[in-house]
């Protein structure tokens, strides 16, 4: 299906712009280009920002009832960014480069938060970690686990990806962690996983899951230092709970 930004009204003909309207719209992407660049952190509303990113897609037509549309759809500016682009190209307006574009975004998001972490003691980095998962996994609408690999200065040696499902005996076995750790030369390691329904809130398995492998670490010298878990609504750590 052709996209807006190729000047076609999916499948007809295209459609002629009046110098009118075409000064119209170039005068709106001005003003939004200059508020972008002189303005804080809050100078462009959500749509806004999203009506910006979809120019470089889109480089004729009005981009804002694309913007409103993916907001109506998916909820949130960080929510049509995390989108799958499949699921992205089911709103009116939105073809392969819109959501490549968006995509694209996302992408350097994580690997931003990232770099405040790597390299880095990540119990001193705290916040620079929860703003890197909570980047990576808030809006994942299924279970993903991950375990991060320390070494004996708390340096991120592994974000391993663990597997996607719920938090059991089923999907995680202990020893296997264990031993991952040993051939990674790690001496600790932190839990994560999300909650797809955006509560961080923690569960009797997810408390269980910890104390088992929490167990199995010590006997090896191992440590877990903590289990995050990502929702939308916020973060939980296990550590802080008094729950390990």
């Amino acid at each position: 299906m052709p996209e807006a930004e190729e000047g076609f009204d999916f499948g007809e003909a295209p459609r002629p712009v009046s110098l009118k309207g075409k000064a119209a719209g170039e005068g709106h992407r001005a003003r939004l280009r200059q508020r972008l660049l002189t303005g804080g952190a809050e100078a462009l509303a959500d749509y806004e920002v999203l009506e910006y990113l979809l120019f470089a897609a889109i480089p004729r037509g009005d981009t804002k009832p694309i913007a409103k549309a993916l907001l109506a759809q998916f909820g949130s500016l960080a929510a049509v960014l995390n989108a799958d682009p499949k699921a992205m190209q089911r709103v009116k307006g939105v073809g392969e480069n819109s959501a490549a574009a968006l995509r694209a975004v996302a992408l350097a998001a994580r690997r931003m938060t990232r770099g405040e972490i790597v390299g880095k003691p990540v119990l001193s980095s705290w916040q620079a970690l929860i703003d890197y998962l909570t980047t990576d996994m808030a809006h994942l609408t299924f279970e993903r686990v991950r375990i991060l690999y320390l070494d004996t200065r708390n340096r991120l040696i592994e974000d391993h990806h663990l597997g996607d499902g719920s938090i059991d005996e089923a999907a995680i076995h202990p020893r296997e962690v264990i031993r991952r750790a040993m051939d990674v030369g790690a001496s600790a390691m932190i839990l994560v996983h999300n909650h797809p329904s955006g509560s961080p809130e923690p569960s009797r398995a997810d408390i269980q899951i910890t104390q088992r492998i929490a167990e199995a670490g010590r006997l090896l010298g191992v440590s877990v230092h903590d289990h995050v878990i990502i929702g939308r609504e916020g973060h939980t750590s296990l550590r802080a709970r008094g729950l390990i």
